[in-house]
């Protein structure tokens, strides 16, 4: 196996984020898209006209999070909640782990290889452009 095929590469990347803009478009919700390699590293991110600046950070934070616990971050929410399981784990990792709907991870083979984060919209809204981004991949 090739490093490349280990992680996300920036190819990979601006075809995953091309995928996430495209649906963002057709719902009319600016968004930005970031992706993470393997390591949870930011490889690219963009930030579509009139999408909260504030979206920012939670987009790259919810592609770590995907990437750190390999799981989206709705299923992450569910049990993140009072009484749950991991309830406060959104306070672990100096506060970037996010408990919303928008991060997904990036599987390459059956393997983790990154994570796709959005932010800009509803969850609802987050969700189905990160969705659409990772289809993308």
């Amino acid at each position: 196996m090739t490093t490349s095929s280990m992680s996300v590469s920036l190819d990979d990347a601006r075809r995953v984020i091309e995928a996430g803009e495209k649906k963002a478009v057709e719902i009319g919700q600016p968004s930005n898209i970031a992706v993470v390699d393997n390591g949870g590293n930011l490889v690219a991110h963009i930030r579509m006209d009139d999408a909260w600046i504030g979206s920012v950070d939670i987009s790259i934070n919810k592609a770590f999070t995907s990437r750190a616990f390999d799981i989206s971050t709705a299923d992450l929410a569910k049990n993140a909640a009072p009484g749950e399981q991991f309830f406060g784990i959104n306070s672990s990792n100096q506060g970037r782990v996010m408990i919303f709907a928008g991060g997904i991870p990036l599987r390459r083979d059956g393997k983790v290889v990154g994570a796709v984060g959005v932010s800009g919209g509803s969850g609802e809204q987050d969700q189905s452009v990160a969705e659409a981004a990772a289809a993308g991949f």
